[in-house]
């Protein structure tokens, strides 16, 4: 499915670093330098007589709990139209980078609470944006094993909740074997490259019907 860009629409972006991509760390950039940035940049250009209003809100090394703690102050609060979402990628990572496991089940958990909030509260259109990962070296092959079930997660609530899904996980890794190198699209498997984030940019922007 696609969503509706109101001529004054409000589009509110949430995640983690994926999303953040220095917006925190330079407030005179507060899209960041990633695909936020470039979505906002494509819609301006083909849409000049429009007045929507961009909005980054990711947050570095957040997972999904840590998404749900601030989801009032950083979404709900801000009354937006449309609502991204990406969140997942640290839940897998701190399991094997620390041991920290959050099972797919809480993630689902605070995925739908989250979800369940801003729709009954807001009428918001929803894009779900897969977590996603591009092994670049052996070890992260076996990191699947913890994400594929966060994504099939991402994939039920998108049905559930009549949103549009993004399904980045295949994309960015169908560009990883295009390109030949992994590490062209995601440096280190998991954040994209800035040719990772256009890939990521042009596939949010046609759910737009851009």
């Amino acid at each position: 499915m696609t969503i509706t860009l109101h001529r004054s629409a409000t589009v509110l972006f949430q995640g983690d670093s994926i999303t953040d991509v220095g917006r925190l760390a330079e407030p005179d950039s507060p899209l960041g330098h990633g695909y936020v940035r470039i979505v906002a940049e494509r819609v301006r250009s083909a849409r000049p007589d429009s007045d929507i209003t961009f909005v980054n809100r990711g947050v570095g090394g957040d997972g999904v709990s840590d998404l749900r703690a601030r989801w009032r102050a950083d979404t709900l609060d801000l009354e937006p139209d449309v609502v991204s979402v990406l969140i997942g990628v640290n839940d897998t990572w701190r399991r094997y980078e620390a041991g920290a496991v959050t099972s797919a089940l809480a993630y689902e958990s605070d995925y739908r609470a989250i979800l369940t909030q801003v729709k009954n509260e807001l009428d918001v259109q929803l894009i779900l944006v897969e977590p996603f990962l591009v092994p670049v070296r052996e070890e992260q092959w076996a990191w699947r094993e913890d994400l594929d079930p966060r994504i099939q997660a991402v994939r039920r609530l998108a049905e559930e909740f009549d949103a549009a899904l993004l399904a980045a996980d295949g994309l960015l890794n169908q560009a990883a074997r295009a390109a030949g190198d992994a590490a062209y699209i995601a440096g280190d498997g998991v954040h994209p490259t800035p040719y990772g984030h256009t890939v990521l940019a042009e596939a949010w922007t046609a759910l737009a019907g851009l």
